[in-house]
């Protein structure tokens, strides 16, 4: 038997014209990496007052993450959700980076932690402070 005889009939799913929709792109997002300077502040539990992560901007690559601080473990990783949260929605209005990260000092109240005033500081890039978030 031949099964590469043209005279096979044609599988109707694939005799029709193929459409494709445009969809519109996903959530705004700042980059999450860079090797650029960024400033960065420090997000304490509201219970204790111990670091649970770093939140980090950079304008030159329109960059800004959140970085859960490993000895805090699991309350610092359901923190980072309000965080990215917010870093999502700035980005959503087109501000930079260094502008959301001074929104959230103004509003410095998070879901278990709050911005720790007067901890805005600089670093050489965001592997700096993905280093001090696992302790190094």
């Amino acid at each position: 038997m031949d099964f590469m005889s043209s005279e096979r009939p044609i599988n109707p799913r694939f005799a029709e014209d193929v459409h494709f929709d445009l969809v519109a792109p996903g959530p705004s997002r700042y980059r999450t990496r860079t090797d650029k300077p960024v400033r960065y502040f420090t997000v304490v539990d509201k219970e204790g007052g111990a670091a649970l992560g770093y939140v980090w901007a950079s304008d030159e690559d329109d960059a800004a993450a959140w970085v859960p601080r490993n000895a805090a473990g699991g309350r610092a990783l359901a923190e980072g959700g309000h965080w990215h949260a917010r870093l999502q929605e700035a980005k959503g209005r087109g501000i930079l980076p260094s502008q959301a990260l001074a929104e959230m000092l103004s509003n410095p109240e998070g879901n278990r932690g709050r911005a720790l005033p007067g901890s805005l500081t600089d670093a050489p890039n965001a592997d700096a402070v993905k280093s001090l978030a696992k302790g190094e």
